[in-house]
This record gives structure tokens, C-alpha cells and sequence, in this order.
């Protein structure tokens, strides 16, 4: 994956799970970076780790943005053309879940949920198409095995996973005749910060929930975060240059169960 060395990536939620292991790996290519999340402190250390990895400081853009607001998704956009002067791999990754299914899922989850999961996804790709078209970019949305199949008591979530995946095929045909490339990641569980919201990171809840994980996942066993960011490095480089409106799961097998349960 050389390809990546040089060009400028953008990676919402990079200060943990994740994005923050897409970061350090990009970082290991010698991929610049513009890193993006809420928590200053953490992102932070991130580029800490950047750096060990060989990525000069001045290639590590960090900046301290809420994606709910429309104006800070703007802000990110415009200080990585300021610092960088393109972008080249836009990474969609943050997100969050509420622990309700439809029995006590809430029009105030859905909007949070939506507006993370999706709308700031949207309002990035929309803003940076035009740049995207001119250095021929790469879109890598992370996604989620719940976007093709059911999850107990995530709803909003899930439905969240199942827009992306449609943002995924429908961008990728849209922006293929400029030589953009769309796809996404759908990972099972993995070992991320994103299941403290979801309400099972708690002891012996969370182990039971990790033990019930080997028999939702065929393989055995839950993922982890470089598992997945391996495969996004690889959508984002050349070495993927014919791919293009691919959902690629990253699940241990998870799919290929008729069902998932708790």
C-alpha cells in the first residue's frame, strides 16, 4: 500500500477504537493526516503515536470539531485544504449507538443518531467531492455488519448502518465517471469504545456479552481494531484500484448467520 505515502487522508472519530487505529496505520504508511473527534486530549495522543510511527509532526492536522454541528464539519473541511492543499482519502468513521430497540428507542436517539452516523457523512462527501474529483480519491465508509442484518436493541443504530451502505452504492455511482472510488467497511464487534454507549462494557455483562460473541460470530471470536483498519487502508490505496461500491463485511463470519442475538 505505498500508494498511500504522501496523499492526505481526512478520518472523522479518530480518538479511539477505530479511527484512532486507522490514524496510526495511515501514519505507518507515510499517509498524512487530518484527524478530527471531540476530545482534545486524545487526539492528542493519537498523533503521539503518529509521530512514533514515522509521521512528521507538521503532516498531523488535529482539530477539535463536533460533527453534530454543521459549521464544525465545515471547519474540518476547510482547515485540512488550508494545512494540506488537497485531500486525497476520506475516511467516515464516527458514530455512536443507543442501547433501545423499538419498544424504547426515542425521536431524540434517532436525530443524534442520524445526524452522527449519517448527515455528517453526507455534508463531508458533499463538500469534498469537487477535491476528491481532482487528485482521482478514494471514500471509505465504516459501516457496520447491522446495516445487512438485524441487532437486538439498537435500532436506530442499525438503521443508521443500513443509510450508510446506501450513501455508499449511491455516491460510488454518482462519482465513478470522475474516478472517485466509494466503498465501505461493515465490521461485527469489535473491541472499540463505541459498546460503552451501548450499555454492555460493564463486567460481567460485558464478558457475557463477549462470550456470547463466539457464537455470533463463525469465526469464534470478536474482531479487533487493526483487523479493520487494515482493510480500509487497503480500499483507500491503489491496491484497490478496480474496486469500487464494494460493502466489504469484516465481521468473522457474523453475516453468515441467519441471525444475531444478545
Amino acid at each position: 500500500m505505498s500508494s498511500l505515502k504522501g496523499k492526505v487522508a481526512l478520518i472523522t472519530g479518530s480518538t479511539s477504537g477505530i479511527g484512532a487505529e486507522t490514524a496510526r496505520h495511515f501514519a505507518s504508511l507515510g499517509c498524512y493526516v487530518s484527524l478530527t473527534g471531540r476530545r482534545e486530549k486524545n487526539l492528542e495522543e493519537v498523533s503521539e503515536e503518529c509521530q512514533q510511527k514515522g509521521l512528521p509532526k507538521d503532516k498531523i492536522l488535529l482539530t477539535v470539531a463536533d460533527l453534530w454541528k454543521e459549521e464544525d464539519v465545515k471547519r474540518i473541511v476547510d482547515r485540512t485544504l488550508e494545512h494540506f492543499g488537497q485531500i486525497d482519502v476520506l475516511v467516515n468513521n464516527a458514530a455512536l449507538a443507543y442501547p433501545a430497540g423499538i419498544e424504547a428507542c426515542t425521536l431524540e436517539q434517532f436525530d443524534k443518531t442520524f445526524d452522527l452516523n449519517v448527515r455528517a457523512p453526507l455534508q463531508l462527501t458533499h463538500l469534498l467531492r469537487p477535491h476528491l474529483i481532482k487528485t482521482k480519491g478514494a471514500i471509505v465508509n465504516v459501516s457496520s455488519v447491522n446495516g445487512v442484518m438485524p441487532f437486538p436493541r439498537i435500532l436506530t443504530y442499525c438503521m443508521s448502518k443500513s443509510a450508510i451502505d446506501s450513501l455508499t452504492l449511491n455516491s460510488a455511482h454518482d462519482l465513478a465517471p470522475h474516478g472517485v472510488r466509494v466503498n465501505s467497511v461493515n465490521p461485527g464487534v469489535i473491541l472499540t469504545e463505541i459498546l460503552l454507549p451501548a450499555g454492555v462494557k460493564t463486567n460481567k455483562r460485558y464478558e457475557a456479552f463477549l462470550e456470547k460473541c463466539k457464537h455470533t460470530h463463525a469465526l469464534g471470536r470478536v474482531g479487533t481494531v487493526d483487523e479493520v483498519a487494515k482493510v480500509i487502508a487497503f480500499l483507500a490505496s491503489d491496491d484497490s484500484s478496480f474496486v469500487t461500491g464494494e460493502l466489504i463485511t469484516v465481521d468473522g463470519g457474523s453475516h453468515l448467520l441467519t441471525t444475531a442475538t444478545e
